[in-house]
Parts: C-alpha cells; structure tokens; sequence
C-alpha cells in the first residue's frame, strides 16, 4: 500500500495540527505537547514539515524517522530540518514534552540564518537523539522562557534579534551537551571508530574501490547504522577528522604507496583507486600532498 504524506507548510497549519489556538507569531511557537490533542488520521501517515523542530518528549507509543521507529527516553530531544519526514502512530501519546517549531524565513539575513548548517545534529536519525539531564533541562527551559516572552508580548523592533539570539543560544547549549554525550558514551563511540576503520581498510584491501567506485560517507554510515551527519561528527571528536578526510587520507596513502611501488601510468593507478576521471584524482593528490602524483613519484 502506497504511504500517505501530508505537509505541514506554516506554524499556522501547525496549531491546526495540535488543535490549538492561533499562533502569537507566524514564523516560531512553542507548544505544550502534553496538553494537546493532535488532528492525526487512523491510519499512519508520513509528514513533511517545511520548518525546524526541535522535541523534547516522553511518550507511550511508537515514534518513526523516516522508516525506523524509536522510542524516546523522558529528557530526550529530536531535532529535524525542513523537508524531512516523520511519522508517527495513531495511538502515540504524549505524557510530558514540548516542541519548538521556527520556519527558515526567521532567520533570513541573520549571523544564525547563515550558519544553522553547521548544526548538524539536524539531520541526525531519531535513534541518535540527544539525551539530557535535569539540569540540561532546565538549561534549555531558561532560552525557552525568553522566546516564548518575546513572541508573546508587543512586537517591536528588537523582538526578531532577541528571539533569534536566544534560538542561537539554545542551538549552541544543545551542541555542547551532544559534544558531551560523545564522550560519556565513550566505549560505543570507540567501538563506532575501530569499526569504521576496519571497513575503510576493507574497501581497499578487497578491490572494493575498482569495483565500485570511491567509497563515499553513506557507504560507511549505511554499514554501520548511523546517519552520515552523526557518524562525521562522532569521527571528528575522537580523531580530529570527519568521515570525507579518513576517506582521502586511506587514498592518498594507498596512492603514494602504488607511484613508488609499481610502475602504473598515473590514470591506471586513478582507476584502481575508484576514480572515474583521471584529472579529479591529480586535483586531489596536489591539493593534499603539494605536489602532482608524477612530481611525487620522481621525488628521492
């Protein structure tokens, strides 16, 4: 049977949603998500919102991200980007949380507007929620308080700035505590390391790369369950360098080792290492190495 999608394209048509009153400003709310009575069908249904969310809830009933269900821990936060699409089953209930919803048009021409990208825990999967304290709560309710008092009093001119500067808040406090989170679960995240450096020697080893082409970032989160954003991330803080960079390294590694170990043209050894173009590899090796894959192979 062919799935159903809804979209939910304005904070408007959210309160609709939750069945509450008008929202106090068309662009950011924030709802009490244990005391509403969401308008969901009988049947399960896929929704695609066309704003950020951020959700803090315990609840009894299945949750799903994309196609995978989860369920939450009391003080657990999902986040998601515009576009993306979530699902939920129709006997979910909420028993405390709430949920933040601003529309991308809040941040245009603000420092945040330009740099919400770099929050990558956005497009983390629902399995790869952020777990926090009491006191990371109550953290998170101070900024909360603050929008929810600018959105809701008189507008004026400074009410967009103060609200924007408290959502940036909010969003760096919030990557503090996954940065954190990194590191208490030290044993899973090192376990997530080992794992992803024996499929990186994998690859190669079995000819993976003339096969079938350059290993990419999906192809490591896929095998190890993860989403591309949090397996990057997880890499970078235990080693200092994001999935995309561990992949160069192990190719140029394996390439300088193949210009002074065989006597290969330079586009032969390119197409062992998964290249379709010849050029993009050179491009790659200069910018890297400081040299050009044949100036590299006639060095002493």
């Amino acid at each position: 049977m062919k799935p159903t999608y809804l979209d939910i394209k304005s904070i408007a048509e959210v309160h609709r949603f939750y069945r509450c009153d008008k929202p106090k400003h068309p662009l950011i709310t924030i709802i009490d998500l244990a005391n509403v009575h969401p308008d969901r069908p009988p049947e399960e249904v896929f929704y695609r919102t066309a704003f950020y969310s951020i959700v803090c809830k315990r609840f009894e009933g299945a949750m799903k991200y994309g196609r995978a269900a989860y369920d939450f821990e009391e003080g657990s936060l999902m986040f998601t980007a515009p576009h993306q699409v979530i699902s939920s089953s129709p006997d979910l209930q909420v028993t405390e949380g709430w949920g933040l919803f601003f529309h991308p048009d809040l941040l245009h021409g603000t420092e945040l507007g330009s740099t919400i990208h770099h929050y990558s825990y956005f497009q983390y999967d629902a399995n790869e929620a952020l777990h926090i304290s009491e006191e990371e709560k109550h953290v998170l309710q101070e900024s909360l308080e603050k929008i929810k008092r600018e959105y809701t009093q008189n507008v004026d001119q400074h009410t967009r700035a103060l609200i924007v500067d408290n959502l940036q808040l909010m969003l760096r406090y919030c990557q503090r505590f996954y940065d954190r989170q990194f590191f208490t679960r030290a044993k899973v995240s090192h376990d997530v390391v080992q794992k992803f450096e024996h499929l990186l020697i994998d690859y190669f080893a079995k000819d993976g790369a003339v096969k079938g082409g350059l290993p990419t970032v999906h192809y490591f989160s896929d095998r190890l369950h993860l989403s591309p954003n949090y397996l990057s991330d997880l890499l970078s803080k235990y080693t200092g360098k994001t999935t995309q960079e561990h992949i160069h390294l192990h190719l140029i590694d394996k390439a300088k080792a193949l210009l002074w170990g065989t006597d290969k043209a330079i586009s032969e050894i390119a197409y062992d290492l998964g290249f379709e173009h010849p050029p993009y590899f050179t491009k790659l090796f200069k910018k890297k190495v400081g040299v050009s894959p044949n100036q590299f192979r006639h060095l002493n």
